[in-house]
């Protein structure tokens, strides 16, 4: 009877060894949603998936399956993880596995097999040799580091749409992400292709107005960004307290509790949820946690190369004489030379803040002369990136004394006739 049931719903439900076991006997793909009992299946993917049954229709050779760790001996590596995870079995062998809610890469690995089972069903292909994925367990280090190996980053995929482009509203949504403890590891500004638009959205293509959405989307500049999360220290009682309560249980069902409700309590918020809660999220949607950067070059082809470089970010600070006189210029040449300005603020220097900043020419005579100049007006602050970024901006500002300014380059941007100091630092 139990069987019966599995059968008429979209996922078989797993909750037991002897249930993995009997769905590994499925002919055909079966895509598995691997869940913790304590927060249930990933339901943002079932639309997906009834996409998918509906438009292949063929119950002979796609099946769907959730499968709660917490109960199976096989999925014992993925027990207290917070992300969802899919697998994907084809005629009893786990041949690929998904972390993250991310619809299109679920949807293209599901056609794909699909398209190679039908194929293989016609007598038009051989079965492809699938290299058996192996389940490891990574809560402990060794492991851990073999899996970052093997798979890439998890990044998350923003696109910032033509009507939030052409409203300027570029700079204010990098600015919050920033600030949001999320690191901008690429960007750019594009026309997207209707492929583009299509590959992206394919979790919303049925949608009744899909169609007029594509055309909105190619109709105008998108800005794409590929986001990470930035380290986060941990708060002191994420190392986990005993009390006297707990110490009364037994101790392996006492380490499950504690495990599982310091991990709730630390689970970052996603790039979606904190776009959501500064109310900015309607001018941008998001792909969180791909693991594969194939998806991401669609967007950036050239991401790869972009993050074998090994870049320095720096802070830089244009003063009020140079930024008043000369901002455009200095910002040109500064690009020019290969930085890409990541963000850049007005602010207005205090004393002390001046004083913070020159304490390398306190004892200088014209030491009074620079913190007057540094706070009579706004400066332009600036976090810079490019490869060697650090050693590459010393070399463009120049040495640091007027004397040797002068035999090392006298027409250096950063020195203003009559200033005893370069403008910038």
């Amino acid at each position: 009877m139990a069987s019966k049931k599995r059968e008429i719903q979209l996922q078989a439900v797993i909750n037991n060894q002897s249930l993995w076991d009997e769905m590994l006997q499925n002919k055909g793909l079966t895509v598995i949603d691997v869940y913790q009992a304590w927060c249930g299946p990933c339901k943002a993917m079932q639309t997906l998936f009834r996409k998918l049954k509906n438009e292949l229709n063929d119950d002979e050779i796609l099946h769907f399956a959730v499968a709660e760790a917490d109960s199976i001996v096989t999925l014992q590596p993925f027990r207290d993880k917070c992300e969802p995870v899919f697998l994907f079995s084809v005629n009893g062998k786990i041949v690929a596995k998904i972390k993250g809610a991310n619809a299109p890469l679920v949807n293209q690995k599901v056609i794909t097999l699909i398209n190679e089972e039908r194929k293989i069903a016609a007598g038009e292909m051989v079965r492809p040799q699938y290299h058996e994925i192996a389940f490891v367990d990574s809560d402990s280090e060794d492991a851990g580091e073999a899996i970052y190996e093997s798979v890439d980053q998890l990044y998350s995929i923003a696109i910032i749409k033509p009507d939030a482009v052409i409203a300027r509203k570029v700079q204010e949504i990098r600015e919050k992400i920033i600030d949001g403890v999320f690191v901008i590891e690429a960007e750019d500004k594009k026309l997207l292709t209707e492929e583009q638009v299509r590959h992206f959205y394919s979790g919303i293509a049925d949608q009744p107005d899909f169609e007029d959405f594509v055309s909105f989307m190619t109709s105008g500049l998108s800005y794409i960004l590929v986001v990470s999360q930035g380290k986060e220290k941990r708060p002191s009682w994420d190392e986990g307290e005993a009390s006297s309560e707990t110490e009364s249980k037994e101790p392996w069902d006492d380490h499950k509790e504690r495990a599982k409700s310091l991990r709730m309590k630390r689970k970052r918020e996603s790039l979606q949820e904190y776009l959501e809660r500064q109310q900015i999220s309607q001018f941008c949607d998001v792909e969180e946690n791909i693991t594969n950067t194939k998806f991401i070059d669609v967007f950036i082809p050239d991401f790869k190369k972009i993050k074998g470089i090994k870049l320095e970010k720096i802070l830089a600070l244009l003063r009020p004489a140079l930024f008043n006189e000369r901002k455009e210029d200095v910002l040109n040449i500064i690009q020019d030379e290969g930085f890409k300005i990541l963000m850049q603020r007005q602010i207005v220097l205090s004393e002390e803040e001046a004083k913070t900043l020159c304490t390398e020419y306190e004892n200088k005579d014209y030491f009074r002369n620079v913190i007057e100049n540094m706070t009579s007006g706004p400066s332009l602050a600036l976090v810079l990136v490019r490869e060697n970024g650090l050693g590459h901006w010393k070399q463009l500002i120049g040495p640091s004394t007027v004397e040797e300014a002068k035999e090392y380059l006298p027409q250096r941007v950063g020195l203003n006739s009559g200033e005893e100091k370069p403008s910038f630092k």
